[in-house]
């Protein structure tokens, strides 16, 4: 009957708060307990009867001081079911006051007798009093919590979890959890690398090391659902390894972001946030030579071709801030150009450069209007990231990866040297490493081409590296999109691996080689350790907490391969003075075999006839062998004319 009773008042008051006011009184009446408790024990070895005048004098001047303190501090402003340590704190405040006031008071009451002692409590009565009733108004909030807890708050499923890091903010990730309005957690564990730590407690919570926690035997047993990473400065790679480990034993990972982040200094539950697969393919921040870079870049005029791109755009974010006289960015491509002008003129900390920016919408393929461009505006450097890059389309369009990718590239490459540029640093690909499509042979093109254009005043670098995290049309955001639609997630091949790369660290070792290169150098990314496409994609499953989607096989698109290369065959790599950066040895062509047979190659476009430009193709880069497409049976016959 009582717990049915106690069952409706919950549903009915589960959304009230109570009033400050009825805090205010209870507080009051814990401290007549308190009050009471220690003329008890002070009088339980007198014979003499209690004086109740002098008694209830006593605590009616504790109560009026006690009122003042409660209401100053604050103690009856908060909500009891989140009270956490800054309301302990508060409630010793509030009762240390009236301790020192009080005695205060006495002090100068035996100097100077104000009123009758005999209505003014002791020291002795003080302190216990208070000490008495810090510990009941405290009990009194934590039973009150408990009640709401597990009576009046509505049941959820309940998520067991466990917390790795035992510090601050864990503690602090821990308050978060257990006071979320919205769904249960139940904390089983926290884990922490501190041998200090461990065999110890928190919060009642028991804290373990690694191997004792994340063990398929604990997780099972204590049926963990969910791990929060509660280490706001940890290093990349442990990070990386504590989440593969929850991965494997099918959790869910979380983690608590670095301080910097917090909303206003604070933190709350929406904060906690999914760990990524960028995260997980993330690499340690590189330490770059930036006066290298200030002194090739600052009060230069610098243009940069697709500039509304993946890479293009964040060349330019990074270049503004090294100051060039005038940064030059352009693109065709309309609304990506519009999105990146809005970003840039309206955000720190780059509007501050906006006298420094202009934006041109411009084809590099043609010819006319890029010499305008050039006449106009004189670029001393040029980083050329313009360029058609999807495999697929390009394999079914060789025109336009032609007409774009190399002759697009050796109009930028004339100009530059036309008009007296100092430097151009090509963004090339790994898939021009013995290519097997097309548009990784028009990336090898460019190289040969701009390669063999180096001069005395006009340095020509190619820079060349693998995928890069998140860029437009890439695995990752294709991935998202189908985890969003419910799946499945589709793969082309199962053993297909690649080399990843975030955006920013491209472009910042694209800006540190450009800086080093003294013409003629083609200079390839350590890349790191490759990753299985299938790995990935099943790694994204278990980060959504979407188990049960599938992963579907769907074979290889046109031109594409299972690996990718940073060096061909005849290659070696020399290293710099970055560590991250070699430079590759390659094969130079004459110029005059470059320009003859890119005039031949020019002859052939208006005809338009796909297997005639690629048959060409093949006869300037013989590496370039396709792969599952129509231009396979190509390498395998000769160029018209050829002996």
């Amino acid at each position: 009957m009582f717990k049915r009773l106690l069952f409706l008042f919950a549903k009915r008051y589960r959304h009230t708060t109570a009033s400050r006011w009825i805090i205010l009184v209870i507080d009051l009446i814990t401290l007549a307990v308190a009050f009471g408790i220690t003329e008890v024990f002070r009088n339980h070895n007198n014979s003499l009867p209690i004086e109740w005048v002098e008694v209830i004098g006593k605590y009616l001047i504790l109560a009026t001081l006690s009122i003042f303190c409660y209401i100053g501090v604050g103690t009856h402003r908060s909500i009891i079911r989140h009270s956490g340590m800054y309301d302990i704190y508060k409630i010793l405040l509030a009762n240390i006051i009236p301790i020192i006031a009080l005695s205060a008071f006495n002090i100068v009451n035996n100097n100077h007798p104000i009123v009758n002692n005999r209505y003014t409590p002791s020291y002795n009565e003080l302190i216990m009093t208070f000490a008495i009733q810090i510990g009941l108004m405290a009990s009194v909030r934590l039973m009150l919590q408990r009640l709401y807890n597990d009576y009046v708050r509505k049941r959820r499923p309940t998520t067991n979890v466990i917390i790795y890091g035992a510090g601050a903010a864990g503690v602090i990730a821990y308050n978060a959890l257990v006071q979320d309005p919205l769904n249960e957690y139940r904390i089983v564990a926290f884990i922490d690398d501190d041998p200090k730590k461990t065999d110890t407690a928190l919060n009642g919570i028991h804290v373990m090391q690694f191997n004792d926690v994340l063990n398929e035997q604990f997780i099972k047993q204590k049926d963990v659902k969910l791990m929060v990473i509660a280490i706001p400065n940890i290093r990349l790679m442990h990070k990386q390894a504590i989440t593969t480990r929850g991965l494997d034993l099918g959790l869910t990972v979380k983690a608590v972001p670095h301080i910097s982040k917090w909303i206003n200094d604070s933190f709350n539950l929406n904060q906690i946030q999914d760990v990524k697969i960028e995260d997980l393919l993330e690499r340690e921040s590189i330490r770059l030579d930036n006066v290298n870079i200030v002194r090739e870049v600052i009060d230069k005029v610098v243009l940069v071709t697709g500039a509304a791109g993946s890479i293009g755009s964040e060349i330019c974010r990074q270049l503004i801030q090294y100051k060039p006289s005038k940064i030059i960015m352009l693109d065709q491509a309309e609304s990506p150009m519009y999105d990146l002008q809005f970003e840039l003129k309206s955000d720190e900390p780059y509007r501050q450069y906006v006298d420094r920016m202009e934006f041109v919408i411009a084809n590099v393929k043609d010819q006319r209007r890029m010499e305008e461009v050039f006449a106009h505006y004189r670029p001393q450097i040029v980083y050329h990231a313009a360029a058609y890059k999807h495999v697929p389309f390009m394999e079914e369009n060789p025109y336009e990866a032609i007409y774009v990718n190399v002759f697009g590239t050796k109009n930028v490459a004339d100009l530059a040297i036309q008009y007296g540029a100092q430097k151009f640093v090509m963004i090339s690909t790994d898939k021009a490493v013995n290519p097997t499509n097309v548009m990784g042979a028009t990336k090898r093109m460019a190289e040969i081409y701009i390669q063999s254009r180096s001069t005395e005043q006009t340095h020509f670098v190619t820079t060349r590296f693998g995928n890069v995290l998140g860029s437009n049309g890439s695995v990752i955001p294709l991935f998202k999109k189908q985890l969003a639609a419910g799946g499945p997630l589709t793969v082309t091949h199962k053993d297909i691996i690649r080399y990843f790369m975030t955006i920013p660290e491209a472009c910042n070792l694209v800006l540190e080689a450009g800086a080093m290169g003294e013409g003629g150098d083609i200079f390839v990314f350590d890349m790191g350790k490759p990753v299985k496409i299938y790995d990935m994609a099943r790694k994204m499953i278990q980060l959504s907490g979407k188990h049960g989607i599938e992963i579907k096989e769907i074979g290889l698109r046109p031109g594409e391969k299972l690996y990718e290369e940073l060096l061909a065959t005849k290659e070696n790599n020399m290293p710099t003075y970055h560590p991250k950066i070699m430079r590759a040895q390659v094969r130079k062509y004459p110029i005059d075999e470059i320009n003859r047979e890119y005039a031949e190659l020019w002859d052939l476009m208006p005809t338009l006839d796909d297997r005639r430009l690629v048959a060409k193709m093949k006869h300037i880069v013989p590496e370039f062998k396709s792969n599952n497409s129509i231009y396979c049976e190509l390498d395998h016959q000769a160029m018209p004319g050829d002996n």
